[in-house]
């Protein structure tokens, strides 16, 4: 940990020989600039052809790919596990969202998952379920062990466009507390191990630099060199604790660019945890610095803290995609709200009612200078549309009656039941409500209707 305190304090200031520190695309201060506000619209219809599934390369260079990690990263979350089956679903239903890349599981740790992932790859693997005929890559994790790739790719192979995904720590704590290897062993095990998976005939292969956001520069500059000679397809720079800010892991990214041998011919991705509460933020300064995959969770499970969310991450770019360059994914919206319910109910993990995106309040209003704004224009304080992440509200304006709403909303939901009360009527109705108001949380249809007939 002094270590890695040593790197953020010199982060800016600090230069090594044969080592390149970039300049990012703008500063962080140019994201502030003023903007004409303009109405929410719908994002969710989707304007690009996906082209032909390329490991190593992505036509336009302003696609992301998403990668979700729910099923391996999201399971390891205390009490997540599902059954075979609840995960043979949710990954159907990843696949309707238009997920590029699904990580299954980790085919070494046990027989199930190895079963299950061979079951999701042979049935979600080989079938396109979108009109632009796109089938998801089926992806497997694995340490840096024969046997663990073995089982990879194993499980994987049955997948029309299988990936094994090998990762090794690569910080000093890790090394030496863990591993107890030095930076030689881990060099030769990173590339022998990405070789031995290119030959087996698998032509995707993933490695991770585990912990890299606390691991020395040099290092994992060489480290991730020598496993693109070895074959790597796609450098996946995790931020496994949770441990940086934006304006760091941005310049991290940047940085692993400019500096890695052969990272031109690769794809760079981001992996954030969120212990510090960034990780989505981590991630798209990630994306905004070049990494053109980024890896979530539905509903932002995993371990400890959780995963950059999907929901967040994609929502964040389909509304501000143009002042992040133009980056944009391939993700069906519409598929939001159902894809979270199902992880929430498989996984047992409660989404929070103020969850971005999907969380039951984020598109509820009880306020009444928010309802009354929100009945007179849902811009004012809505951003985005519920029907773009396929949430259809029991309310048109998404009205929560309770003691700080106003007239305003009280009239509306009577008007929806079938009432219509004006002038000293409404004022004599208004009273009693918000006499029931400060004894109740919330007021229901029956509630209204129970004062109505008094």
């Amino acid at each position: 940990m002094a270590t890695s305190l040593v790197h953020i304090s010199g982060f800016f200031s600090s230069t090594t020989r044969n080592t390149t520190t970039t300049t990012r695309p703008t500063t962080i201060h140019s994201y502030f600039k003023t903007t004409k506000i303009q109405p929410y619209k719908s994002f969710s219809v989707v304007c690009h052809q996906r082209p032909n599934y390329i490991p190593n390369h992505i036509e336009d260079p302003n696609r992301i790919r998403i990668f979700d990690t729910t099923l391996r990263d999201g399971e390891q979350a205390p009490g997540a596990s599902m059954t075979p089956k609840q995960k043979l679903d949710i990954a159907h239903q990843l696949a309707k969202l238009g997920v590029d890349i699904i990580e299954v599981g980790f085919p070494a740790s046990n027989k199930a998952d190895l079963d299950t992932v061979k079951l999701i790859a042979r049935e979600v693997g080989n079938v396109a379920v979108n009109d632009d005929g796109r089938i998801p890559v089926i992806c497997g994790l694995a340490r840096c062990h024969k046997n663990d790739i073995d089982k990879a790719w194993e499980a994987v192979k049955y997948a029309k466009f299988p990936r094994i995904h090998i990762f090794i720590a690569t910080s000093e704590i890790h090394m030496k507390y863990k591993l107890k290897m030095s930076k030689d062993e881990v060099i030769e095990k990173a590339r022998s191990m990405v070789a031995y998976a290119r030959s087996l005939g698998c032509n995707d292969v993933q490695f991770s630099p585990e912990d890299a956001g606390r691991s020395d520069r040099e290092f994992l500059y060489e480290v991730l060199g020598e496993a693109v000679k070895a074959g790597a397809t796609t450098l996946c720079i995790p931020d496994t604790v949770g441990y940086n800010w934006p304006r760091e892991f941005g310049q991290l990214i940047a940085d692993i660019k400019a500096n890695t041998s052969g990272a031109e011919n690769v794809i760079i991705s981001t992996h954030c945890h969120n212990d510090l509460g960034l990780a989505t933020a981590n991630t798209l300064e990630g994306a905004y610095s070049g990494a053109r995959q980024l890896e979530v969770t539905v509903n932002g499970i995993g371990e400890r803290a959780g995963n950059a969310s999907l929901e967040e991450v994609v929502m964040t770019i389909k509304s501000k995609g143009e002042l992040l360059g133009g980056l944009y994914t391939d993700i069906n919206t519409k598929h939001i709200v159902m894809a979270s319910k199902m992880v929430e109910e498989y996984s047992g993990l409660k989404v929070q009612p103020h969850k971005p995106i999907v969380g039951a309040n984020a598109f509820a209003h009880e306020s009444g200078i928010h309802q009354d704004g929100v009945l007179k224009n849902k811009s004012t304080y809505e951003i985005m549309s519920p029907e773009d992440i396929g949430l259809h509200r029991s309310n048109e304006s998404g009205l929560t009656l309770g003691k700080l709403s106003g007239r305003h909303a009280l009239k509306a939901k009577l008007f929806e039941l079938g009432y219509n009360f004006e002038g000293n009527e409404l004022n004599d109705l208004f009273w009693r409500f918000k006499s029931v108001a400060e004894m109740k949380k919330v007021i229901t249809d029956d509630d209204l209707i129970t004062l109505v007939s008094k």
